[in-house]
């Protein structure tokens, strides 16, 4: 089953929606991190997790904006293929799931800088979002 042009412009949509909310929830999570005092080993963990997180959703940002803009009807490029927004696709995607993967480590370490009993919450959290986000991602059946 081939997804069609109209699918892809909606998919572009809707995930640059998601990451461009995304990124800028990571970038603000940085720049409090960056001005803080602390600069212990864990600080330094969330902080490469939401830079990481950052610059991913950032990149995929882009990279949905490379597909809208192909797959727009009408658009600068006429006669549209797959292969037109091919690097776009994988690189857009692939940011995309890294970026959740370092969110969700990010949530799941914040809870270490105030004890361990928050940390084991945030981080079955942490985990446990991850997981469902990938559930709800996956599609089951034909």
């Amino acid at each position: 089953m081939e997804i069609t042009l109209e699918y892809w412009n909606e998919l572009g949509k809707q995930t640059l929606l998601i990451t461009s909310l995304l990124s800028g929830f990571s970038i603000t999570v940085v720049a409090n991190l960056l001005v803080s005092d602390k600069s212990d080993k864990l600080n330094n963990r969330i902080l490469k997790s939401a830079t990481l997180s950052a610059g991913c959703f950032l990149v995929s940002v882009f990279a949905m904006v490379n597909i809208v803009m192909t797959t727009t009807p009408g658009g600068y490029i006429k006669n549209v293929s797959l292969n037109d927004f091919q690097i776009a696709r994988i690189v857009g995607m692939l940011t995309f799931m890294i970026g959740l993967i370092s969110l969700s480590a990010m949530i799941a370490l914040s809870g270490w800088t105030k004890s361990k009993k928050v940390g084991r919450f945030t981080s079955i959290i942490g985990i446990l979002t991850l997981i469902l986000i990938f559930i709800t991602m996956t599609r089951f059946g034909s």
